[in-house]
C-alpha cells in the first residue's frame, strides 16, 4: 500500500513549507516539509518546493515501510494514510511503543483510532496544531472503511 494524495495533502498542510533551515519544536534542524537534517546534510542556500517535495517522498517511503512492517492488521487506505502521517510526525519508535499499535494489531480498530487523538501534547501542554493534525488523521482513519486491504 502507498500513501495517497489525500494523505500527502494532509502532511504538507500540517508541516508547512520552509525554504530555509529552522529548528523544529524539539530543536532539530529541519527544512522543507518537516525534513530533519541528517549529518552531513546542509542546505546553505535553502531549497525550493520542488526539492522539498522530492525529499518528502523519500521520508514518506520510510514511514510507509515502518507502517507496513509493524502493522499486522488489515487497513483501509485512510487508516494507512493516518498511520503514515503519524509516523512521519512522531517517528517509528512512538508507534512501536504505543497502545495504538497494540490495539490495532489486536483488531480493535475503534480503540486504535481513539488513541490517535491522545497524541496532541508536547510535554504536558496541548498543542493546537497537533490537536488539529490528530483530528485530521482520525478523519482519514474513518474514510473508506468498507475497503479493507492487507498491507504486504
Amino acid at each position: 500500500m502507498q500513501f495517497s494524495a489525500t494523505g500527502m495533502e494532509l502532511l504538507k498542510r500540517s508541516e508547512g513549507f520552509r525554504s530555509r533551515v529552522y529548528l523544529d519544536v524539539q530543536g532539530h534542524p529541519t527544512i522543507g516539509y518537516g525534513h530533519r537534517l541528517q549529518h552531513p546534510e546542509t542546505f546553505p542556500k535553502g531549497i525550493n518546493e520542488e526539492q522539498a517535495t522530492g525529499i518528502l517522498r523519500s521520508d514518506v517511503q520510510d514511514a510507509e515501510q515502518t507502517v507496513s512492517r509493524m502493522v499486522k492488521a488489515q487497513l483501509t487506505q485512510g487508516q494507512f494514510d493516518a498511520l503514515v502521517d503519524f509516523v512521519f510526525n512522531l517517528g517509528s519508535g512512538r508507534l512501536a511503543e504505543s497502545t495504538l499499535l497494540k490495539d490495532l494489531n489486536a483488531g480493535n480498530y475503534d480503540a486504535a483510532a481513539e488513541q490517535l487523538l491522545l497524541w496532541d501534547h508536547a510535554g504536558a501542554r496541548e498543542v493546537a496544531a497537533l490537536k488539529t493534525r490528530r483530528e485530521a488523521e482520525f478523519g482519514l482513519w474513518h474514510s473508506g472503511q468498507e475497503q479493507l486491504q492487507a498491507i504486504a
